[in-house]
């Protein structure tokens, strides 16, 4: 394993302004954490508080990616260790608690790709059908194995986990989550549940990342974060 790395002030910055902004739009309450990737055996998490009352300057921590998790880390901080020791394309985790999300996991239910932003799930978000809380390495192992190759998976009652090559894509898929999560529920209260989802063809085609797509959406999440100056000083 490579010596711990120190984190930079744009790390610790940028993961506490992805933290407030799950706050602020309501992806996350008392529950919930975000993490960054360092370099290939280490990652920064927030501060184990509700993420929307991180204030400037409250550090997050170092953990390795094989290893026990220090001390005042969050248990399901294990979640994060697990995907990151599977997929090196992967930057940065979030564990949120989306209210439109949490509703059809209680059915057992995940959001089709049925619209723009529910085209970057491809092949599918999977349902960790288990309401349990998650305390343990080998439930977080058996949950990343599952998250696969994909970018998010449910939680049945109890949110869900993103991830992505930034902190920039895993807070807009985050949004993109919930928003089809709402779309599905709107589908489904409608009546209209056999219209059919999206192609894989047409998700491929749609699920873009030009155009400044995610930025523009950390831009709207962010605003007005209190450290939002310190990233263009």
């Amino acid at each position: 394993m490579s010596a711990q790395p120190a984190p930079t002030q744009q790390n610790q910055v940028e993961l506490r302004m992805a933290a407030r902004a799950l706050g602020r739009a309501g992806l996350a309450h008392a529950y919930g954490h975000c993490s960054v990737r360092l370099d290939a055996d280490h990652f920064l998490v927030c501060a184990a508080k509700p993420m929307g009352l991180i204030q400037p300057g409250e550090d997050g921590v170092v953990v390795p990616v094989n290893g026990d998790l220090p001390e005042g880390v969050l248990g399901e901080v294990r979640i994060h260790q697990q995907i990151y020791r599977r997929r090196a394309d992967i930057r940065a985790v979030m564990r949120s608690m989306p209210a439109q999300v949490m509703a059809l996991s209680a059915a057992r239910l995940t959001p089709h790709a049925r619209h723009g932003m529910g085209t970057y799930f491809q092949p599918g978000i999977p349902l960790w059908d288990d309401v349990q809380l998650l305390r343990s390495d080998e439930q977080a192992s058996r949950l990343a194995d599952l998250f696969g190759e994909g970018k998010a998976l449910v939680m049945r009652g109890n949110g869900a986990i993103v991830a992505g090559a930034s902190l920039v894509e895993a807070l807009t898929l985050t949004w993109y989550l919930e928003d089809a999560a709402r779309i599905e529920l709107l589908i489904r209260s409608a009546g209209l549940v056999d219209v059919p989802a999206l192609s894989a063809e047409a998700c491929a085609e749609r699920a873009t990342n030009s155009g400044r797509i995610y930025e523009r959406m950390w831009d709207y999440l962010t605003a007005g974060d209190p450290e939002a100056t310190v990233l263009n000083t």
